[in-house]
């Protein structure tokens, strides 16, 4: 079917794209953190956190051999985007020759919404265009924005303004990017800081998310050339009840079934503070559901730290560990492509 605002070679080239991005057997790895936000994996490992430091870390993860068999797509902080390996050679480039589509991401980070509350908007529009061709020109093929909303079921959040205003931010955003070329990775975050339970989360991300796409209605985005990127449903990190896995499936599945149209291109999440295992063990668990329930999208994940930790620790900052830390990234990928299939076992 013909898009009103886009062209059939942007359509297909999105299309195409996504169906690369989400395909069966790979997931996405988020190497999109600031200089700022890193700070802390390196303080854990006692590294301290240069430009030169990341760039060796970034490089160890983009170079390790046949992780082109199991990650379709990376994303970048345009700090690594501008970076190269060891032989001058570009990340996106060497991405790109191991069949890896570059990812970018575009917001610039968060600010205050209302002077009296802690809800955030999301920055980055003021040279969006221009940084959308630059980077497709130098290689993306896909790019992320993230949102955040927070819980607070005392101060009523996250509030009906805070779920609009995020809701359009994606939607101009992701209409953008596809007029670039772009494929948009829309990330709503419900993130699990609070002691709230499975259920709370639940009616939220349905909030969220029947919001959202009403908003890329508004804005007449290709929903078959874009991709979600959300949260799992589970309970707050502080709550007294923890949510099993098979629970964190059912909700998951119920509320994509809800508020997600089939024309979407497919989903992929976030694992939002959980552990390596845990993150693996809930997508696999997600995956057992998903099979049994015929959903009509594309699932696979999108991680950071749940595909980055044991490698971090292994690597330690030091050249002569990168072997072992490579080997622990690939073990973290394979797994997470069992889980994919619900074929994981602990």
């Amino acid at each position: 079917m013909t898009h009103l605002y886009l062209n059939q070679t942007f359509q297909t080239l999105l299309k195409t794209n996504v169906n690369l991005l989400v395909r069966r057997g790979k997931g996405i790895l988020a190497a999109d953190e600031n200089p700022s936000s890193i700070i802390k994996r390196f303080q854990s490992i006692d590294v301290e956190n240069t430009a030169e430091q990341r760039r060796i870390y970034r490089q160890l993860l983009f170079t390790t051999p046949d992780i082109q068999q199991y990650i379709s797509g990376i994303l970048m902080h345009e700090e690594t985007f501008n970076q190269s390996t060891d032989s001058s050679i570009s990340f996106p480039t060497i991405l790109i020759q191991n069949g890896i589509l570059p990812g970018i991401k575009l917001d610039r980070g968060l600010e205050s919404l209302t002077i009296n509350t802690n809800e955030t908007t999301t920055l980055g529009f003021d040279d969006l265009e221009k940084r959308c061709e630059d980077f497709f020109t130098r290689g993306a093929r896909f790019a992320k924005w993230r949102c955040v909303l927070r819980i607070n079921k005392t101060q009523n959040q996250p509030t009906e303004i805070a779920i609009e205003n995020n809701a359009r931010i994606l939607a101009r955003y992701a209409s953008i990017c596809q007029t670039k070329g772009l494929v948009p990775l829309i990330q709503s975050e419900v993130i699990s800081d609070g002691d709230h339970d499975i259920y709370t989360c639940q009616y939220v991300t349905e909030k969220v998310l029947a919001a959202i796409f009403k908003a890329l209605s508004d804005y007449d985005v290709y929903l078959e050339g874009c991709l979600l990127k959300t949260n799992m449903i589970t309970s707050g990190r502080d709550a007294r009840k923890k949510a099993k896995a098979s629970d964190i499936a059912l909700a998951t599945i119920t509320t994509l079934r809800r508020t997600c149209t089939s024309a979407l291109g497919g989903i992929v999440f976030l694992s939002g503070g959980q552990s390596e295992e845990d993150a693996t063990i809930n997508l696999n668990e997600i995956h057992k559901s998903f099979c049994q329930q015929k959903c009509p999208w594309a699932l696979t994940f999108s991680y950071g730290r749940a595909l980055q930790a044991s490698a971090l620790k292994a690597w330690g900052g030091k050249r002569e560990n990168e072997f072992n830390a490579q080997e622990n990234f690939l073990k973290r990928a394979q797994v997470n492509v069992l889980a994919c299939k619900g074929e994981y076992e602990q």
